[in-house]
């Protein structure tokens, strides 16, 4: 177990923002990982887990307290069940499935960050979330003081969410296990629109594992959404905002909104998301509220690729950021009546 002390979070993110910790361990083995956790909360230190650092905004002047950086290693693939340990890179981790032949988070390829973390927002993208997948989390539950074994079900996954994140200061994911289906190389059926022109498909179908991974990585890249030291359209947390899921009576109104400001021939995106509920894209909402690709004059400033993206240009601050994303709320809710949320953790900072 490593100890530092003042020690930079920026480098630790992939915004490359924030200020230092108090102090910073980076913990190995499962065990340390608990050894640290039940040390901070026995002195009653405000704790910060990290992993891959792919969602966090760390604030200008850090963390007062123990941040704790997950960088346990573990792959364990039996059949088709997969048992990743929290500090695994998840994009690594979805290669060897794929080299495996199993099906299941091919279309995961590519999101930055660690397999603890995919549970916890319920990653997802490209017709795929984690939660389709996801059998068992093992993690330490800091109420009872014990390591805990939850059920799919007990995750209480939704979109972009899950019992973790209702409760984020109890659990610390320690391991994820996964159930894949061996399709004879194939994926799963190709659920997501884009995907499925791009592999020149039909919705249903399903195509050759590696053909599914290496179409996602392209469409990710042409985003700037797989990370690349040298293009600072990486430099961000990926898709900034949740898309709004809307009541039928919100989305009504927002319809009126649309057709008042771009026509009356204009339709908005709307994806059904369960009974009574429509989902629309932020990434429209942004655009069409005038904030377009590139947008701002700071070193914090809208992905050049993708409206959805807020990018550090290289010297930004995370105020710079937060101006920005402040900016872009206040726009879009003025523009269609639609209040953006932040899909991104914040740490000692809010929109």
């Amino acid at each position: 177990m490593q100890v530092l002390h003042d020690a930079p979070l920026a480098p630790l993110t992939t915004f490359r923002l924030g200020g230092p910790a108090t102090r910073l361990i980076t913990a190995t083995t499962d065990a340390e990982v608990i050894e640290a956790v039940r040390e901070a909360d026995a002195a009653g230190t405000p704790l910060l887990v990290i992993g891959g650092g792919s969602n966090l905004v760390i604030g200008d002047k850090g963390f007062d307290g123990t941040a704790l950086r997950i960088a346990t290693r573990g792959v364990e693939l039996s059949g088709t069940t997969l048992e990743l340990a929290a500090g695994e890179v998840w994009t690594d981790a979805v290669a060897r499935t794929v080299e495996a032949g199993l099906a299941g988070i091919e279309c995961l390829s590519g999101i930055p960050g660690s397999a603890g973390a995919t549970p916890i927002q319920n990653v997802g993208a490209y017709g795929q979330e984690v939660s389709a997948t996801i059998t068992e989390v093992v993690a330490y539950d800091r109420t009872a003081g014990e390591t805990v074994t939850l059920t799919n079900a007990e995750c209480a996954f939704s979109y972009r969410h899950s019992r973790f994140k209702d409760e984020p200061e109890r659990y610390v994911v320690l391991r994820v296990r996964f159930a894949l289906e061996d399709a004879g190389g194939l994926s799963t059926p190709v659920k997501y629109a884009e995907t499925a022109r791009a592999l020149g498909v039909e919705a249903g179908d399903r195509v050759a594992l590696a053909t599914a991974r290496d179409t996602v990585l392209k469409l990710r890249a042409g985003k700037g959404m797989v990370l690349d030291p040298e293009d600072h359209d990486t430099w961000s947390a990926g898709s900034f905002f949740t898309n709004p899921i809307l009541t039928d009576t919100d989305f009504a109104a927002f319809r009126a909104r649309v057709r008042e400001r771009l026509g009356a021939d204009a339709e908005p995106p709307a994806y059904p998301a369960g009974e009574g509920r429509t989902k629309t894209s932020a990434a429209w909402l942004i655009d069409k509220a005038g904030f377009t690709k590139g947008y701002g004059a700071g070193p914090a400033r809208i992905s050049t690729k993708h409206t959805l993206a807020l990018t550090n240009r290289g010297g930004a601050t995370t105020e710079d950021l937060l101006a920005l994303a402040r900016e872009v709320v206040a726009g879009v809710r003025e523009a269609f009546g639609v209040t953006l949320v932040n899909e991104p953790v914040t740490v000692g900072v809010s929109l």
